[in-house]
Parts: C-alpha cells; sequence; structure tokens
C-alpha cells in the first residue's frame, strides 16, 4: 500500500482551510492544517513525510515569508506554494526569491489549485 501525499495548509482563517479541505476531498490526501506560521513550521519539523505545502503569507505570529524562511533552513526541498491576494509582478518576484516553489492569487481558483497539486504530486512518485 502505497503512502498518502500528505499536505499542510497554512491558514489562518478556518473558513478558508474548510473549503480548501472540501475542494481537495476528491484527490484523498492526508491534510494537516496550521494556524499560524509558527505552528506551520513546527508541523514541517515534526513530519518528514510531508510532500507539499500551501502557505498564506499573510499570518499571524510568523507571516508566510518568515516561516518559509525558516522551513528551508532545515528542509530545501518540500514544495511551498504561497497563496496570497497580493500576486502583482513585484510580490511575485519577492516570493519566488523568499524560498516558496510557486504561488497562487487569491481567491484562489480551482482550476489552478489542483493543477499545481497534481503537478507536484507526480514529481513525488
Amino acid at each position: 500500500m502505497s503512502t498518502p501525499f500528505t499536505m499542510l495548509i497554512a491558514e489562518d482563517d478556518i473558513i478558508s482551510f474548510e473549503l480548501y479541505k472540501a475542494r481537495l476531498e476528491e484527490l484523498h490526501l492526508n491534510l494537516l492544517h496550521a494556524k499560524n506560521g509558527k505552528i506551520a513550521v513546527d508541523i514541517v519539523k515534526n513530519n518528514p513525510q510531508i510532500n507539499l505545502v500551501l502557505m498564506d503569507i499573510r499570518m499571524p505570529v510568523l507571516n508566510g515569508y518568515e516561516a518559509t524562511k525558516q522551513i528551508r533552513e532545515f528542509n530545501k526541498d518540500v514544495p511551498i506554494i504561497a497563496q496570497t491576494a497580493f500576486a502583482m509582478i513585484p510580490e511575485q518576484k519577492i516570493i519566488i526569491e523568499s524560498g516558496f516553489t510557486d504561488f497562487l492569487s487569491k481567491p484562489v481558483e480551482e482550476e489552478k489549485l489542483f493543477g499545481l497539486i497534481k503537478k507536484y504530486m507526480e514529481a513525488d512518485k
């Protein structure tokens, strides 16, 4: 039996997390949730089986940039997708330079979300 694809969703808004959970149900992912960037760092540190992180940029305690920077100190390989409402060209450059692998603009379009997740699921095989 294969190990399930494990994805961490770092999202402080519980309604947004529940929407992601409902949208992604058909992919049969093992979903983990972090309510802030500090918890996200701790979860990635303690769960080396995580295959993908969806990281909100604007979160309490530790924002997505700082959380990603800390994750990159001990895990250079896990794909981290930034989710931001501010994905204009200048911020896109900052996102990639900050250690993120990719990004999604909010509101997240389901087709783009599924496309990125499937891309990383295929790359993980």
